[in-house]
């Protein structure tokens, strides 16, 4: 078709689907140094890449005519059936991780404590072949059965397909060579397979050291790492057993920094647990806390070569008491603001003014929401103030509905405000009865790292999605105070989060930036754009860049995690 309307628009059908590559290997490049932190390592393999291509075109070229092309695509054809194998196994188990499919835990395959699958072979194998060191029975089977069909039915089709001689050779006789015999249709198929898994397998047992046994660490109150030795360099496996009579959390540290690099936590007396770790080059120790007893830490062992790991330097409740009581001063002055703003929408609906009654609302529903790190210390409060129609037996309409949604409800659904007016009293009342309890209810100070991820995670299931809407159209309102709450969270951290991981505050920056942009097209004036009629570009955009946030954001509990004297 292309060739029947003209050679322009051949060249621009070939410029297009040269220019669509171009721009794929841009993003994937993009995205990949984005993910890895640095951009040196990327554009190394980027460049090599671009030299392997250009002299495998300038071979082609010069020996393209000696090529059979029936042979190379035929080859060719074989790999990509290969590589869909693997693709159709990678999905299989994306369904089963997702609940979709069952045996999820049903594992044919793991060889996840011999072979380190962050190693460049086992990366490489993942990302061309999708095999991975740890496979379920569903993946091997959806992996060889596709094999099996499929490959049998390529290479007939390409038997098939291949030219016939000019003279048709006689058959070979019963005792001619064998090689002179016709191969039958599995063998191809099935040497696909096993060579290079042969191959692999070869390459694996011969191509490092095996795996040591794993070290049995003793663990108690008097004694903790016995039968502790220097360990190779690479990924380990140490059964930690509890000779003591007490629960105990088991840390492997650096002595010199109290860094943590793997963790045992409530590890019960006479149990036996595996912890796994990657070792590399510096100083170890067990370090074993029983509940309720003293800290005991063993012997350091020195490991030499193996480059280097990350390890977590450990956070206590006094490392996080200054953001805690920063991040309570901030809530118990938005609390403030609050008060005043439900006293205010209460007196404009006592008043009969509607109008200006929505417009205040939103205001201090905003209020609210910026208060995100603070739900899980508000307990009752918050079902009082922001609880939702939802299970509730009579719906909007339920006498137990109650709080800014009721209130919601009412304003823009043509409620009088006679009727209104007992609902936004109550919720005036309650937000005092907030203010007053929240200096003196528990905020344990673990949570805070939580509230970075879970603020998000509430507005992605509810503000996104238009759940919580009684007719005012503002979930993304409240979404933009969860993001400032979000903000003003990570603020308080920042210190204690760049000294961990100085790369995560940009990155998540970054993040947040973008949201924030989306969401500020989201607003109009003193309005802003309902969820529902957002089209589909509009809310993948949104979802996406709170997904990417989210994702950013997942390490900071890890990273700020309390460990008991550790």
């Amino acid at each position: 078709m292309t060739l029947g309307m003209g050679a322009g628009v051949l060249i621009v059908t070939s410029f297009l689907a040269v220019g669509r590559e171009g721009l794929e290997t841009a993003l994937f490049l993009w995205t990949t140094a984005q993910a890895a932190g640095e951009s040196a390592g990327p554009l190394t393999g980027a460049a090599i890449g671009l030299v392997l291509s250009a002299a495998l075109c300038w071979g082609l070229y010069r020996r393209v005519l000696k090529i059979n092309l029936t042979r190379f695509f035929t080859a060719t054809g074989v790999v990509l059936i290969v590589i869909a194998a693997g693709v159709l196994g990678y999905g299989l188990r994306d369904l089963q991780e997702g609940g979709v499919l069952p045996g999820k835990a049903a594992y044919a395959v793991d060889l996840s404590g011999s072979v380190d699958g962050s190693s460049w072979y086992s990366t490489l194998v993942q990302g061309v072949f999708n095999v991975t060191p740890a496979m379920t029975w569903l993946q091997v089977v959806g992996y060889v059965g596709y094999l099996a069909v499929v490959m049998t039915l390529f290479v007939r089709g390409a038997r098939a397909a291949a030219p016939k001689p000019a003279a048709e050779k006689p058959s070979p006789a019963p005792d001619a060579p064998r090689s002179a015999r016709r191969r039958p249709a599995w063998v191809v198929p099935v040497a696909v397979v096993t060579v290079p898994a042969v191959i692999a397998g070869l390459a694996v047992a011969f191509g490092r050291p095996k795996p040591a046994a794993a070290q049995t660490i003793a663990v108690s109150g008097k004694e903790c790492g016995k039968g502790f030795s220097a360990p190779k360099p690479g990924r380990q496996t140490f059964q930690m057993h509890n000779t003591g009579g007490k629960t105990s959390e088991v840390y492997l540290v650096d002595p010199a920094t109290g860094a943590v690099y793997g963790e045992v936590e409530g590890l019960a007396p006479g149990t036996t647990r595996a912890l796994v770790a990657t070792i590399a080059g510096g100083t170890y120790a067990w370090r074993c806390v029983p509940t309720g007893g003293t800290a005991v830490t063993s012997k350091a062992v020195r490991v030499t070569g193996g480059g280097s790991t990350k390890a977590v330097v450990p956070v206590s409740a006094k490392d996080l008491a200054s953001p805690l009581q920063q991040y309570k001063t901030y809530v118990n002055q938005g609390l403030t603001t609050l008060v005043t703003q439900t006293h205010t929408l209460a007196a404009d609906i006592k008043g009969k003014h509607l109008d200006r009654a929505r417009t205040d609302w939103l205001t201090a529903h905003r209020t609210y929401a910026s208060l995100g790190a603070a739900y899980g210390t508000f307990e009752d409060y918050d079902q009082e103030i922001n609880g939702r129609a939802d299970g509730l037996p009579g719906g909007a309409h339920d006498k137990d509905f109650t709080g800014f949604h009721r209130v919601e409800y009412g304003l823009w659904h043509g409620e009088s405000a006679t009727s209104l007016t007992a609902p936004a009293r109550q919720l005036a009342t309650d937000t005092v009865r907030l203010q007053k309890a929240f200096p003196h209810q528990d905020f344990d100070p673990g949570d805070l790292p939580l509230r970075a991820h879970e603020i998000l995670e509430n507005t992605l299931q509810f503000e996104l999605t238009g759940d919580t809407d009684e007719g005012s159209g503002t979930n993304l309102a409240t979404a933009d105070a969860n993001l400032t709450g979000t903000r003003e969270l990570l603020t308080v951290l920042k210190p204690l989060l760049t000294s961990r991981s100085p790369q995560l505050l940009p990155r998540v920056d970054t993040d947040i930036a973008r949201l924030q942009k989306l969401l500020d097209a989201a607003h109009h004036g003193s309005s802003w754009t309902p969820v529902d009629p957002l089209d589909e570009t509009t809310r993948a955009h949104l979802n996406g860049a709170t997904g990417q946030l989210l994702e950013d954001l997942a390490p900071v509990p890890d990273l700020l995690e309390i460990r008991k004297a550790a």
